[in-house]
């Protein structure tokens, strides 16, 4: 007689029948998510102050520097991030530390039990839940990311946020959120909120013209940077400046010229935010330490002695990040060029993909820059590309490629590299990608 199967973990218990509730991963609409928070009580309507983030690229960075820079101030922060990369538990952090699994099971048993078996996608029976921890548990601000788009994402039932921003909007999603710029702007926008300000990162003019458009109609008072406020690094030191003054701060901990943008848009967000809540008026002490300390994981991480990494030949630097569309990889590529520049190595990318993704426009700014791609297939259960579409996708571009089985077999393929001194390696192309090389290296984010 063979044995029972094991039980499932509460929290990984509900997630399976959570799962099951829709037959789509994606289905963009409010009405769900109204109906299920209704018959929670309404916990969006009492919440801590929101400040609610949109964009393509950089909102999880520019959500992990306005963290750093709260908590400088002493203040207690929600975050709401997605997706995760190792344990769910890191969406929710409840007043500075992740949910443990027994908040995160009560919670979710809760929201299940509002929904009644309705269909519901996973996002959204989550996003509710997190919702109401966010309720129940005293904060002083809420920082609450988008999932996916911004007008039917399952955040946008925040009713008046106290600020609005929007990151980079680029292509990604065309499935859900439209095939052009100023369409995915369109989506982006529509996290605006009659009346309510919003801080606006550089953006592409067809993109701009859109935000700027929507913003006229719900009469909100823009700050865009590079019009009503400057970000840039001068003399290794980041500064920023708008109607308020200038801020000279210390050069962001998160690496690449990329980061200078996000930082600065992240800066503008507080100190608008301050304007409209003296509650949240930042003295420059915790700007200052809030550039030194943010982290955010998978975003050109250096990762450090584990048992994926010594995998790899001695003097092997190796780095990870979860870029994955065009934009992304213009900006790892403008990252990688500058650590070119300080200290020069050879550089090897590790690429992983999913198949909804362009292996192409994310290749591309690497031609002339990356010695070589050894493409692999992303782990788990999700539609990856196959490694040699990846491949044949560099050599279109002119970059050298193979495959390998898995990230471990390309480090120890590392061994034969012909060219001295020891490369610096990205690993790149997938946030899925990067959650199980986090995993496996014993790189646990906290």
């Amino acid at each position: 007689m063979s044995a029972a199967p094991a039980a499932l973990p509460p929290v990984e218990d509900i997630f399976a029948r959570l799962l099951a509730l829709h037959p789509k991963l994606i289905d963009l609409s409010l009405e769900r998510m109204q109906r299920v928070l209704e018959r929670l009580g309404h916990p969006e309507r009492r919440l801590p102050p929101v400040i609610h983030v949109a964009g393509t690229n950089g909102k999880g960075s520019t959500v992990a520097f306005m963290r750093a820079v709260l908590e400088a101030a002493g203040k207690r922060v929600h975050v709401y991030t997605s997706p995760h990369l190792v344990r769910f538990n890191e969406r929710i952090r409840l007043a500075g530390t992740l949910v443990d699994d027994a908040t995160l099971t009560e919670a979710l048993s809760r929201a299940e039990a509002a929904n009644e078996g309705a269909p519901i996608t996973f996002f959204e029976i989550t996003t509710a839940a997190a919702l109401l921890l966010f309720a129940e548990v005293p904060a002083d601000v809420l920082l609450l990311e988008v999932g996916l788009g911004g007008r039917l994402d399952a955040t946008n039932v925040i009713e008046a946020p106290l600020v609005s921003v929007i990151t980079p909007v680029s292509i990604d999603h065309v499935d859900f959120l439209g095939e052009t710029v100023a369409a995915i702007a369109g989506e982006k926008a529509g996290i605006l909120k009659r009346g309510v300000p919003a801080v606006i990162a550089r953006q592409p003019a067809e993109a701009l013209k859109v935000i700027e458009r929507q913003a006229a109609r719900l009469a909100v008072k823009l700050a865009v940077m590079g019009e009503h406020f400057q970000a840039h690094e001068e003399s290794g030191r980041l500064v920023v400046a708008d109607e308020d003054g200038l801020l000279d701060l210390p050069r962001p901990r998160l690496v690449g010229p990329h980061q200078i943008g996000n930082a600065g848009l992240a800066v503008e967000a507080l100190r608008v935010a301050g304007q409209r809540d003296p509650a949240l008026r930042l003295p420059p002490a915790a700007f200052e330490e809030g550039m030194r300390q943010a982290s955010w994981p998978a975003r050109l991480q250096r990762l450090g002695p584990g048992p994926l990494t010594q995998r790899a030949p001695a003097g092997v630097d190796i780095w990870l990040d979860g870029g994955h569309n065009a934009a992304g990889g213009q900006a790892l590529a403008a990252a990688l060029a500058d650590l070119e520049d300080r200290v020069s190595r050879p550089l090897v990318l590790i690429v992983g993909m999913l198949g909804t993704k362009d292996s192409g426009t994310f290749l591309a700014p690497f031609a002339g820059l990356a010695r070589e791609v050894i493409a692999v297939p992303v782990p788990g259960e999700h539609k990856g590309q196959p490694p040699e579409a990846v491949a044949a996708a560099a050599a279109v571009h002119g970059i050298s490629a193979s495959t390998a089985p898995s990230v471990a077999a390309a480090l120890e393929g590392l061994a034969t590299f012909p060219v001295a001194p020891a490369p610096r390696v990205l690993i790149a192309g997938s946030l899925y990608l990067a959650g199980a090389v986090l995993g496996e290296n014993g790189s646990l984010p906290d």
